[in-house]
């Protein structure tokens, strides 16, 4: 095995045993290593081995523009910048690079497809569901509870029926990263939980904590609320295919549309970075281009112009 073999081997068992890495990111390394390798020897004479320490930085450039060329997204193509980097950041670590020629060399700009989401008028005609069914008032209060709060699909599987507060119309969740936050629940929401509650016991035991319970009386799964809310999107007339994160995003962009407090949305929704919540700006600004572009004179003027 050559030195530059030894290298590669080494900074596996590094991301291996001391990273603890996932073997699906072990994967992704190893093929994003392997290609930028098969690339650097068809650039230059095949008796050369390949100097992992001498490369440069104009190297790594030349690679993802080929990349980029060869159609491979921005995003696939950031990942294969970020095993660059971690691999020569362990080389400086053990002394066995100058410098990491990675850094500084970005990829193409990933345009952020706009999140889908129901308006208003849609969401009420989903929530408008008479009914003492108990899986109609489960699937209701999962619903209002969806838009009320802001909830990821995680955060609503994993609520038990004690994280409901007595009093008061705040709920404390668990988004990602363990991290807690406080989410208000509407008075909609709340009367659509009490009567679920009511219900509850008719599939849930006394030992059973999870707050919605499937039929058998387990807690409820993520797929079975994706399809509960697709058949009662279905069931009340909606003509698109409603989805968890869709009334996520509803939630957000009509609260950022009525109060344009873009800190408060990203507090409620539990962004860790406000770029995230910055979406939904995009998505108010179409709103308003819209409702310009049928309202003012001079658009419709334009128009007409243009007809």
């Amino acid at each position: 095995m050559s030195h530059d073999a030894d290298l590669i081997a080494a900074f596996f068992d590094h991301i291996r045993y001391e990273r603890r890495l996932s073997p699906a990111t072990l994967e992704s390394y190893r093929r994003d290593l392997k290609q930028f390798s098969a690339w650097l020897q068809q650039q230059q004479p095949s008796s050369e081995q390949i100097r992992w320490p001498q490369i440069h930085q104009h190297q790594v450039r030349a690679w993802i523009a080929s990349r980029h060329r060869d159609g491979i997204g921005g995003k696939s193509l950031q990942r294969q910048l970020s095993s660059l980097r971690c691999f020569y950041r362990y080389l400086l670590r053990e002394g066995k690079a100058m410098r990491n020629p990675a850094e500084g060399v970005r990829a193409p700009k990933v345009k952020r497809p706009l999140p889908h989401l129901a308006d208003a008028d849609e969401v009420a005609q989903l929530l408008h569901m008479d009914g003492s069914d108990p899986l109609l008032l489960r699937d209701r209060a999962m619903m209002e509870l969806f838009y009320s709060s802001g909830l990821r699909l995680a955060e609503l599987v994993s609520l038990n029926v004690g994280d409901l507060p007595a009093v008061g119309d705040q709920l404390e969740v668990t988004g990602k990263g363990a991290k807690t936050r406080r989410v208000p629940v509407g008075g909609m929401a709340r009367n659509a939980l009490d009567a679920w509650l009511k219900a509850r016991s008719q599939f849930a035991s006394t030992q059973e904590q999870a707050l919605f319970v499937s039929k058998r009386g387990a807690r409820i799964s993520p797929r079975t609320v994706q399809q509960r809310l697709a058949y009662r999107a279905q069931q009340q007339g909606l003509a698109q295919h409603l989805h968890p994160h869709m009334l996520r995003h509803s939630f957000a962009s009509h609260l950022l549309e009525s109060s344009g407090d873009l800190r408060a949305v990203q507090e409620l929704l539990g962004h860790a970075d406000i770029s995230t919540t910055q979406i939904y700006t995009h998505l108010d600004f179409q709103h308003l281009a819209q409702v310009y572009d049928k309202a003012h004179p001079r658009a419709r003027k334009r128009r007409k112009s243009q007809e």
